[in-house]
């Protein structure tokens, strides 16, 4: 899946293969800036904000249509199954934001692992009734705090590359 993804990128100028990676549900700015960094030999500081746009992209449709799209697919089975699945996941996973609110979103979206970032937060503040103005802020905090986090991990992971190699 994600040769597929990279074989259909890779044609695309390099700060939009960033935005791309970092708008995907699965990958988040968790991939975009490893590979923009690494791959794409894009400086810091681009990497970072291209990051930070793609990741809010899907924020504020998601946000506003989540709840209504939802619920008029919900008919279906098909979609009823899915959506049923895809909020209790989220459930499971943000009671932190059931119990600490705007801090916990904040949280949610901040913490690079997986099943975490803004597409999960926009479901929990979906699943949580979290009003929408509360909700992306605490959501763009949690994207700039991952993208800190991740573009750390990631010049720490070549420090040490280059580290170790070094004579």
């Amino acid at each position: 899946m994600i040769r597929l993804i990279w074989d259909f990128l890779k044609g695309l100028p390099p700060e939009a293969i960033t935005v791309a990676i970092s708008a995907l549900p699965i990958s988040e700015l968790r991939g975009s800036i490893p590979v923009a960094i690494l791959k794409l030999d894009q400086p810091v500081y681009k990497t970072l904000f291209l990051s930070y746009i793609g990741n809010m992209v899907p924020v504020i449709p998601l946000l506003v249509m989540l709840e209504p799209v939802s619920a008029k697919l919900r008919r279906f089975s098909l979609f009823k199954r899915f959506f049923d699945w895809l909020f209790e996941r989220t459930r499971k996973r943000a009671d932190i934001v059931e119990r600490y609110e705007a801090l916990g979103l904040i949280i949610l979206v901040a913490i690079p692992l997986p099943a975490t970032g803004a597409w999960t937060g926009c479901i929990a503040a979906s699943l949580f009734k979290i009003r929408f103005r509360y909700a992306f802020t605490c959501i763009l905090t949690g994207v700039v705090i991952a993208g800190l986090i991740v573009t750390a991990l990631t010049l720490t992971g070549i420090w040490i590359i280059d580290l170790s190699f070094v004579k």
